[in-house]
C-alpha cells in the first residue's frame, strides 16, 4: 500500500551538535525518534493485530527516519507510505510488519527480497534471519539503499541492481521470498529459486487491484493462499512488459463500490485495501444487501478503506461522486483534518501528491441519505486514491453505493 495520505506535519528536533553542552543535541533527537518508534509500534502495528514479538522488536529497533528524505523525517513514524524518489515509495510500517510476520522469519533463513526501495524492509528482516538478498531495478535508488544499509551496519543484507523478475539464481535456493512490488503473475524464476517447502509472499493482480498471495512450494509446485487486498507500485522491467490487463486512465471507476462482494468469505469487502476498523455488513443495506460500517471511539485512530485508480487529468477534468451515507454521534479526531468523510487524493506522473478534494465532513447524527458532488481534477493528475471513513474521527459511519463518473 504505497501512497501518501494527508496528515498535518509534526514538529521535529534537528540533530545538530552543540559544542558547549555535555550532550549533543542529536542525543535528544535519538531519544525523540526512539519514543516515536515505540509509539508507532504500539499504535499502528501491535495495536492493529501484529503479534510476533521478534517482528515487533525489530520494528522498534530499525530507525525508519534514516530511510526517508530529510523533509519527510517528521512523518517517518506515522503509518504512511512516503515518496523516496524515482516514482517509488517506502511502505507504511504496518504493511512492512504484516509482510514480515506473514513469512514467519527464522534465524537460519536465507531471504530474497524483490524491490529494495529505500532498504527499510531489508533492514527489518536483517535482525530476524541469517541473510537477506535484495534486488532493486532502479539504479539510483539501489545505490542509495546499498550505501544506507552499509552505513547503518546491516552487514547481512546483500544488495544488487537488476530486474527482480529474474531473481538471484547464484544464491538460490531461498527459504523465503518477499516481493514489495506488484506483478500481474508470479515470475517463474522466483518459483524456480524457492526452496522446497519455502514460502513466497507477493502482491498480485491488476495495477490498482492487488491481493497478497502466500505460496508454499510443495513437490515443485506452489500451494496458494489468498490474503488481504493491497496496493503497491508495479514490478517494472520484464514483468510490466508481460502485463496483460492495463489500467484505463480515461475511464476511472470504483470497483465494488456497492460493497456487495466478499468472494473469499473473510468478512472483508473485496477490492478495497488498507481496511481499518471497518465491518462488512450484509444485512440492512441502503442499496442491495451489503454496506460498510466504520466504528472508532479513540480520537486519531484509523478507520477507513482505500482504493486506487488510473486517472488522466489532462483528459478527464471533472468527476461526479455519489454515495449513500448514515452516521451516528460522529466527531473530529485529535487534529482538525481528522473528520469523517470522502477524500480523493490526486497524484502526478512521479507519484507526488498534488491535491485533494472532499465530501463532508459528516459530523453529528443523520439517517441514510444521498451525498453528491462534482470534483475538479488537476490537469497534472495521472492517478488517484479514494479514501472513505472516519479518518481519525470518532463515532459510527455507514457508507453504501459509492459511484464515480467522469462528466466530460
Amino acid at each position: 500500500m504505497k501512497r501518501i495520505m494527508d496528515f498535518l506535519l509534526m514538529s521535529i528536533i534537528i540533530c545538530v551538535p552543540v559544542v558547549y553542552s555535555l550532550k549533543p543535541a542529536c542525543s535528544q533527537s535519538r531519544s525523540y525518534f526512539r519514543n516515536q518508534r515505540n509509539e508507532m509500534v504500539s499504535r499502528y502495528i501491535e495495536g492493529e493485530g501484529i503479534k510476533n514479538q521478534r517482528v515487533l522488536s525489530s520494528m522498534k529497533q530499525v530507525p525508519r527516519h534514516e530511510f526517508v528524505s530529510s523533509n519527510m523525517k517528521n512523518l517517518a513514524y506515522q503509518d504512511l507510505a512516503l515518496p523516496i524518489g524515482y516514482k517509488q515509495t517506502i511502505s507504511p510500517p504496518f504493511v512492512v510488519a504484516y509482510m514480515t510476520e506473514t513469512i514467519n522469519p527464522q534465524p537460519e533463513d536465507k531471504v530474497l527480497e524483490i524491490g529494495t526501495g529505500s532498504g527499510y524492509q531489508a533492514a527489518v528482516l536483517s535482525a530476524l534471519v541469517k541473510n537477506v538478498y535484495t534486488i532493486e531495478i532502479v539504479e539510483g535508488l539501489g545505490k542509495q539503499a546499498a550505501t544506507r544499509l552499509k552505513r547503518l551496519k546491516y552487514n547481512n543484507v546483500h544488495t544488487r541492481i537488476g530486474d527482480g523478475y529474474l531473481g538471484w539464481p547464484e544464491e538460490a535456493p531461498f527459504d523465503k521470498i518477499i516481493v514489495t512490488c506488484s506483478p500481474e503473475k508470479v515470475p517463474q524464476p522466483l518459483i524456480d529459486q524457492l526452496k522446497e517447502g519455502g514460502i513466497l509472499l507477493i502482491p498480485l493482480g491488476e495495477r490498482y487491484q492487488q491481493v497478497f498471495h502466500l505460496f508454499q512450494k510443495k513437490d515443485g509446485k506452489l500451494k496458494q493462499k489468498r490474503l488481504i487486498p493491497t496496493l503497491f507500485v508495479p514490478m517494472t522491467g520484464r514483468s510490466e512488459e508481460k502485463r496483460e490487463i492495463k489500467p484505463d486512465p480515461l475511464n476511472p471507476q470504483i470497483i465494488n463500490g456497492d460493497f456487495e462482494v466478499d468472494a473469499n468469505g473473510d468478512k472483508k469487502v473485496d477490492n478495497w485495501h488498507y481496511q481499518r476498523r471497518v465491518n462488512w455488513v450484509n444485512t440492512g443495506a441502503r442499496v442491495g444487501t451489503a454496506y460498510l460500517q466504520f466504528e472508532n471511539d479513540s480520537p486519531g485512530g484509523l478507520s477507513q478503506v482505500l482504493q486506487g485508480m488510473a486517472l488522466d487529468g489532462s483528459k478527464v477534468s471533472t468527476l461526479e461522486i455519489s454515495l449513500q451515507v448514515s452516521y451516528l454521534n460522529t466527531n473530529q479526531g485529535v487534529k482538525r483534518i481528522q473528520k469523517p468523510g470522502f477524500i480523493i487524493h490526486f497524484y502526478d506522473k512521479i507519484r507526488r501528491n498534488i491535491g485533494q478534494a472532499y465530501i463532508g465532513p459528516w459530523i453529528g447524527s443523520r439517517d441514510w441519505h444521498l451525498e453528491t458532488k462534482k470534483i475538479s481534477v488537476p490537469p497534472q493528475t495521472r492517478e488517484a486514491i479514494i479514501q472513505v471513513g472516519l479518518n481519525g474521527g470518532t463515532g459510527v459511519l455507514k457508507v453504501d453505493d459509492l459511484k464515480i463518473e467522469k462528466t466530460n
